[in-house]
């Protein structure tokens, strides 16, 4: 972390759309006698879902998901209008609006978990 709270939110994060295979199906068939043979095409055509993310630019490694969606267009549409928020908005709107639980990081525990462990204290 660079030590820096405050600021916009486009000072903290990035905004980007990822293509996800959301079908279970298998990629390849594999058998023994040979390694790939071409899927029957009676298969069902497998469904991507768009997501959309913010990358926490102080640890590429922390990325939290705000959006889903099945169409392509509605994705990209949705992040042109939460990237209009990225610029305008302070971190900590930002986070309120987009990040309901708060940013998670690898050191941060799960507040629900935490809440939980109070209550159970108490």
């Amino acid at each position: 972390m660079t030590g820096k709270e405050l600021g916009m939110a486009l000072d903290f994060y990035r905004l980007r759309v990822i293509q996800v295979d959301a079908g279970d199906l298998p990629d390849l068939e594999w058998r023994e006698d040979i390694l790939y043979r071409d899927p029957p095409a009676s298969e069902p055509e497998e469904c991507d879902a768009y997501v959309v993310q913010a990358v926490d630019l102080d640890a590429d490694d922390s990325v939290m998901p705000l959006a889903s969606f099945s169409d392509h267009a509605e994705a990209h549409g949705w992040l042109e209008e939460a990237e209009v928020d990225l610029r305008n908005l302070t971190r900590s709107e930002f986070e309120l609006r987009y990040f309901p639980r708060g940013p998670r990081t690898p050191a941060q525990p799960d507040r629900d978990s935490s809440a939980a462990d109070d209550q159970a204290a108490g």
